[in-house]
């Protein structure tokens, strides 16, 4: 009797091993603010010190050629959500945009200022197989004057199970998380939501969304931190910032406080964790050196951002790719790990890429950026091909641009300090005529 009951035992421990093991794999994506690629130490900073950034990239993939689909804050957000790009969406500027700031220079076209309903997202996409889902944190898709009765269009309504929307301080919607010694940007707070949802729903297949503020304006963080940076060497350099160091530091301790959550759950070989960011960085506070401009700009220092993926087991460690990656790939390389359908998007799955088993079918990204942006030079397109980035400028008097047209070789030159658009007159058409039947294509709204 004894011996049988054992047996049973034995049964039912397997059987829930293999369970566990036939799971879904769980999907967090942590999305930083207006961070550019020379604010980590594995992307090459000796200032900025992110220790678990760093063991991320260690032990898992880096990319070195990821951008986002726009220079600034909703339209990546909304390419995120839902695959597509944000000329196709009509969503190019951030949300609500400069108003009459715009006007002022140019006529703007009429862009949608939230993300459609009827949009499929990714949470949604997740959903249909069986994903709890979560998004605490920055959100910025959402109507900003809503009629009362009407939908908001925050997560809750987008596929979202649990949502918290969080904004920067200094808005008056941030309290009581103002002042710099007590989560100016709420990174704790988004966090420790985080680790709570991983740790309820760590028996089902799970997908969070961590999308803080930070680094994004007003600078704020704890005096002792900001000390600390401020009598480190390199602290008087354009592009080390001791403020944004502090407010790195805070970013980088969240992100191992989720890393070892999910180690102790015993959920990491099941668990893919993607650090990204919306956007460059901004120039004015910090050089995004050895990238030229910064947030708002289809300069490189405005797109080129951070792009880590940690899966032990599956993803190798210490990888390192080149492939030309987008915001628009997040929702079908998702999809793929969920089985979920991701048809009728503008992204590819970089899955294969993560797995070592084949490079991304593409040699070519686009960006349209209709909009006068404060931090930018104007509105403008671009087009990457190969080693090539060719810069339309729609308005160059506005941008202060002798040519509407300039031309960079990134292998040679990924500061773009020398423009080839004399010297490759061919290679400059080509470009400009492919960029425009993109623009086409996707009946994206020109400047009027």
């Amino acid at each position: 009797m004894k011996a049988i009951l054992c047996l049973i035992i034995l049964i039912i421990a397997y059987s829930a091993a293999c369970a566990g093991n036939s799971k879904s794999p769980n999907i967090i994506l942590i999305l930083a603010d207006d961070l550019g690629i020379n604010q980590l130490g594995c992307y090459g900073s000796d200032y900025y010190e992110t220790p678990n950034l760093d063991r991320m990239a260690a032990e898992g993939m880096r990319f070195t050629q990821a951008y986002t689909a726009a220079p600034v804050c909703s339209p990546v957000r909304a390419s995120i959500q839902t695959g597509k790009h944000p000329a196709g969406l009509h969503l190019t500027n951030f949300i609500p945009g400069n108003g009459t700031a715009d006007t002022a220079h140019f006529e703007v076209p009429d862009w949608r200022k939230y993300l459609p309903l009827n949009e499929t997202t990714i949470a949604e996409a997740l959903k249909t197989q069986g994903y709890a889902t979560a998004h605490f944190g920055k959100w910025h898709l959402s109507k900003e004057k809503t009629p009362p009765g009407s939908l908001s269009h925050n997560p809750d309504e987008q596929g979202y199970d649990e949502s918290f929307v969080t904004y920067k301080p200094g808005d008056g919607m941030g309290k009581p998380w103002q002042d710099a010694e007590n989560d100016p940007h709420n990174v704790y707070v988004i966090t420790r939501m985080g680790l709570d949802f991983i740790e309820r729903h760590q028996s089902v297949p799970f997908f969070l969304m961590l999308s803080h503020n930070s680094i994004h304006t007003p600078l704020k963080d704890k005096a002792t931190l900001i000390k600390k940076y401020s009598q480190k060497p390199g602290h008087e350099l354009p592009e080390n910032n001791p403020i944004i160091a502090a407010m790195m530091e805070t970013l980088d301790a969240s992100v191992g406080r989720v890393l070892n959550r999910v180690q102790d759950l015993g959920l990491a070989e099941n668990t893919l964790v993607v650090f990204y960011s919306d956007n460059g960085g901004l120039a004015r506070v910090n050089k995004q050196t050895p990238l030229r401009s910064g947030k708002a700009s289809l300069y490189e220092g405005g797109i080129r951002v951070p792009l880590i993926a940690h899966w032990p087991g599956k993803v190798a460690a210490g990888g390192e790719s080149d492939e030309l990656i987008t915001s628009n790939d997040l929702f079908p390389t998702f999809s793929e790990i969920s089985g979920a359908d991701s048809k009728d998007i503008d992204g590819l799955s970089f899955l294969p890429v993560l797995k070592g088993k084949k490079d991304l079918d593409r040699d070519t990204l686009y960006w349209h950026f209709p909009h006068f942006h404060p931090s930018g030079e104007g509105p403008s397109g671009a087009i990457r091909q190969g080693n090539y980035k060719l810069i339309e400028w729609y308005d160059p008097k506005f941008s202060n641009k002798e040519k509407r047209l300039e031309l960079y070789d990134l292998f040679q030159d990924p500061g773009e300090a020398n423009d080839l658009s004399d010297q490759m007159p061919e290679q400059t058409k080509q470009l400009a005529e492919k960029l425009d039947l993109w623009r086409t294509r996707l009946n994206a709204q020109p400047l009027q």
